[in-house]
């Protein structure tokens, strides 16, 4: 039950992480008192737990408060301080020991949020203990927070040289040819994070790429722009720079620095889908080399191209089809011992990453793919974008149900229907050309989500423009 003075959690605690207004929704008060159910939540009594943050103004403070909320009921809290949350990831997997991030990633300045994971970094969602974590810090609001006997320690602890190293040993970028790079850090943790990986700010030596820093000063008020590489008005800086610079491609990273997107030479976007073939591709070759007889599987979501399953079993592994989500996916990678996935979100998780997704490790790919060849990346990132897609289409609407009836009723006996997320109708036009698509309702607002792919242009098109009506007829 919620008072004047204890505000309603349920409006900020999403599926995968916290996510609030600063101020109003997000406060010391609120914050620690999640700390403490956070602890409690992992049995993290007698035992280390890891918080990290970002570089928005208020991440510091919520640190803080959240350290003294998991102290206050026996953890031992390791601090990262200014870190991204793919290095958060890290040190959770390296110390086995349950991480917080704070961070509201692509969200505006006015946001913070807190992404947390079981020992070996293990994403929660409101399904495995984000909503018992919830329920609990209302108590503890509430009620006040109950120290135990023996608070827990507070110690600091600097991941950057321990993630940069693991990075480096997972891909090698020693023997690429020369590159330029322009890398738009956003503003975000990009720019702490980049120049240790792909330079020498870590103490490691330095590899045969020239960066070209865009943004990197931290500073959580974005100034530049907002760190949302997804919105193609983000990307337009860095699109303008690759082409003014020559550069061989562009990398974007959003605020927390764990989504990278790809712009090639010649300032063109690429799609995730088709970086999540590349990373696929390489990393069945790899575990091919090392274990000629193993059974390989790779996960995408349902809304990647068809071209990234094609990839897969093209390559000898075992496609695994998942629902659209951060921490599922993370489940499933543990569940079905996938070595990759890759969603069309930009996020890219790795077995060798503790199942975490990393936009870095992911960009090291892309790298190591170009690097080791002499076509430019338009070249080969064009093999693996056969086919048309329309990107993911927001449409608001009053009454979802009836929309999403609408849908189903239109294409009943045009194709086959599937509602693993949403609904995915797939179908062939009179001359035998394929086409998809997925309706998904978001989980929060009263949206529609559609995604749309087709072997031409004109297929998707139609596909789409049909779908976007019935989505939108009043």
């Amino acid at each position: 039950m919620t008072t004047e003075n204890t505000p309603d959690l349920t409006a900020f605690v999403k599926t995968y992480d916290v996510r609030g207004l600063v101020g109003t929704q997000l406060t010391d008060e609120v914050v620690e008192a999640f700390g403490a159910a956070f602890a409690d939540e992992v049995g993290a009594a007698g035992s280390e737990l890891v918080v990290g943050h970002d570089m928005r103004d208020s991440s510091p403070a919520f640190a803080a408060a959240f350290s003294r909320g998991a102290q206050a009921r026996g953890a031992d809290v390791v601090a990262l301080g200014l870190c991204s949350t793919d290095e958060s990831y890290f040190a959770s997997g390296s110390l086995d020991a349950p991480a917080a991030m704070f961070t509201a990633s692509h969200n505006p300045a006015t946001y913070n949020g807190i992404k947390m994971s079981r020992a070996g970094a293990q994403g929660i969602s409101l399904d495995t203990g984000l909503s018992s974590i919830r329920d609990r810090a209302a108590r503890y609001l509430a009620d006040g927070i109950d120290s135990v006997d023996e608070v827990g320690s507070l110690r600091e602890h600097d991941a950057l040289p321990g993630y940069v190293a693991h990075l480096r040993g997972l891909v090698d970028l020693t023997g690429v040819r020369p590159l330029k790079v322009v890398v738009d850090a956003g503003n975000g943790m990009g720019g702490l994070t980049v120049p240790a990986v792909l330079g020498d700010a870590a103490g490691l030596p330095g590899l045969p790429l020239e960066i070209v820093p865009l943004y990197f000063e931290l500073d959580g008020t974005f100034p530049n722009h907002e760190a949302n590489p997804l919105e193609p008005a983000n990307l337009v800086d860095l699109q303008a720079a690759v082409v003014a610079h020559g550069a061989d491609l562009g990398l974007a990273f959003d605020g927390d620095a764990d989504r990278c997107f790809v712009v090639d030479e010649r300032g063109d976007a690429v799609t995730p889908s088709a970086v999540a073939a590349i990373v696929a591709v390489r990393e069945i070759a790899r575990v091919r080399a090392a274990e000629p007889d193993a059974s390989i599987s790779v996960i995408h979501n349902l809304i990647t191209s068809r071209a990234v399953p094609e990839a897969i079993v093209a390559s000898g592994a075992v496609p695994v089809r998942t629902r659209v989500g951060h921490s599922l996916i993370k489940d499933e990678m543990r569940t079905t011992g996938a070595i990759f996935g890759g969603e069309h979100s930009a996020h890219y998780y790795f077995r060798d990453f503790w199942g975490a997704d990393n936009g870095m490790l992911a960009a090291m790919h892309v790298l190591a793919e170009l690097g080791h060849q002499d076509e430019p990346l338009s070249t080969l990132t064009d093999r693996y974008t056969p086919y048309t897609a329309s990107g993911e289409i927001n449409s608001t609407v009053t009454d979802v149900p009836a929309a999403y009836t609408r849908v189903v009723e239109a294409f009943t006996g045009r194709g086959d229907f599937d509602e693993l997320d949403g609904l995915t109708v797939s179908g062939s036009s009179a001359d035998g050309a394929f086409w998809w698509f997925n309706v998904r309702p978001s989980n929060t607002e009263p949206l529609l989500r559609l995604n749309a792919e087709a072997a031409t242009r004109s297929g998707m098109e139609s596909v789409r423009d049909e779908v976007l009506a019935l989505i939108r007829q009043s």
